[in-house]
């Protein structure tokens, strides 16, 4: 299939999608592969109306006419049912048909769309690659106007974005590492064109996601729906997606894998965040160790392809457009060799924060739980517990603290109500601390306070 240069383009970040085939040439595919696809969807249904097919297959009228004329001179199927108008026909297969088909099902049993070209999926996403908008300092500014990092580790995350290079986020369990990764997710702005499936060789290999592949805002939406009749169905207009995995995350999940179920592959993880983002948390808590694993990365990551490997042995290169996060809380170097370090391109330290930071950090969670901050008991947990036990000042400590409180209070009845006693009472539950000397106050069992 030729695809017109325009197809790729975006406006304002949104991805306009190629223009809908109206014949199976404009398709890229073979007419046979329709042919076995159309057959068996009538197979599963019997007699299917010819909008049904269209809208199983994601293909136009036009080019079902086309494969379905194909079908009937070749004895494979036949009109059952016909109605007034041009759409309004019914087909179903011969008992040649049948027999086709079933030999087409014990080869593969995909029954899903139709998949694009792979030459039409790498020009794609190569096209929109270059037109996505990329992320400035106004954005981050915007995004993290009411966060409480210090600008230093905003900024130089940002600035990974803007350049689309890979960062390693590195700290303490608690520092808010993975929850800064994910808001630099919200930073990607604009829409992805997502094919359903792509065409390696003779083999399909599903790509669309609903689990990662989300739908545009209403707005966006709207305009893809009046469009729809003019772009190719086999596509979906998406949002940057952005792929969260951690320690389950395996060298073989990297790979293309078959699924005889359907009949086809799953692209692996990284392929489906394409134009997105992909974290990679808990570095250095997978089976594989972590340098093994950011070697996997290492050559899609310095050339911007990715060889796929079908079974037999066979690869494909498609493009590599994705920004990758890693997550470690874990020293960077007792985890990766200079090499390895080298081939990331920022490390960004996330640390405690500043006191008075996690005092405003503190009264945000109390708004957030509907619990009145008490600046008494906000300073004994800094100045008491916090100083004499140790534990720094990490982002993630205030909401877990409040959601003990309120956790408490409903297991009581009582209203959440923030205290000496109840800080108390929800640092020993995080915390698993044994023979602390509380105050007077919090010196009692949990019961007889709330006797």
């Amino acid at each position: 299939m030729d695809l017109q240069i325009s197809a790729g383009e975006t406006t304002g970040g949104q991805c306009q999608l190629p223009p809908q085939p109206k014949t199976v040439r404009e398709t890229g595919l073979e007419l046979t592969l329709l042919a076995e696809l159309a057959s068996k969807q009538l197979f599963g249904s019997g007699k299917t109306h010819l909008p049904v097919l269209t809208t199983r297959l994601r293909l136009s009228i036009n080019v079902l006419r086309e494969v379905l004329d194909f079908m009937v001179a070749e004895q494979l199927a036949e009109v059952a049912w016909r109605g007034d108008t041009d759409i309004d026909v019914q087909y179903q297969l011969t008992s040649a048909g049948r027999q086709r088909t079933v030999a087409w099902l014990e080869r593969s049993p995909y029954t899903g769309p139709a998949p694009v070209p792979l030459e039409t999926y790498r020009a794609l996403v190569q096209r929109q690659s270059a037109l996505l908008p990329t992320v400035a300092a106004q954005d981050v500014a915007s995004e993290f106007a009411d966060d409480c990092l210090p600008a230093a580790v905003r900024e130089l995350a940002g600035a990974a974005l803007h350049a689309h290079r890979s960062l390693l986020l590195h700290g303490p369990s608690g520092s808010g590492k993975t929850t800064l990764a994910r808001r630099l997710g919200r930073l990607l702005h604009g829409t992805v064109g997502v094919p359903y499936a792509i065409l390696m060789g003779e083999e399909i290999v599903q790509v669309f996601d609903s689990a990662i592949h989300h739908p545009p805002s209403a707005a966006a939406q709207g305009r893809a729906i009046g469009e729809r009749r003019s772009t190719d169905s086999r596509w979906v207009l998406c949002n940057r997606p952005v792929l969260h995995m951690g320690a389950e995350l395996a060298l073989d999940m990297l790979d293309l894998r078959h699924d005889p179920f359907s009949g086809s592959y799953q692209a692996p993880p990284h392929v489906k965040a394409t134009g997105g983002l992909f974290i990679v948390d808990d570095l250095g808590r997978q089976r594989v160790p972590a340098a093994e694993l950011l070697n996997r990365f290492a050559q899609p990551l310095d050339t911007g392809a990715e060889y796929l490997a079908l079974q037999g042995g066979r690869k494909f290169v498609v493009p590599f457009d994705v920004t990758m996060i890693f997550v470690t809380n874990l020293e960077p170097q007792a985890l990766l060799d200079p090499s390895s370090l080298r081939r990331l391109g920022y490390k960004v330290h996330v640390g405690p924060i500043g006191e008075g930071a996690y005092r405003t950090l503190f009264r945000q969670q109390c708004r957030a739980l509907g619990i009145a901050p008490d600046e008494a008991a906000l300073a004994y947990l800094i100045n008491e517990l916090h100083r004499d036990s140790g534990q720094p000042l990490l982002a993630s400590v205030p909401r877990d603290i409040l959601s003990r409180i309120a956790d408490f209070a409903a297991f009581t009845g009582l209203p959440a109500v923030m205290s000496v006693a109840a800080l108390d009472q929800a640092w020993s539950s995080m915390f698993a601390t044994t023979g602390m000397q509380f105050t007077a106050a919090a010196d009692t069992t949990f019961f007889e306070r709330i006797a």
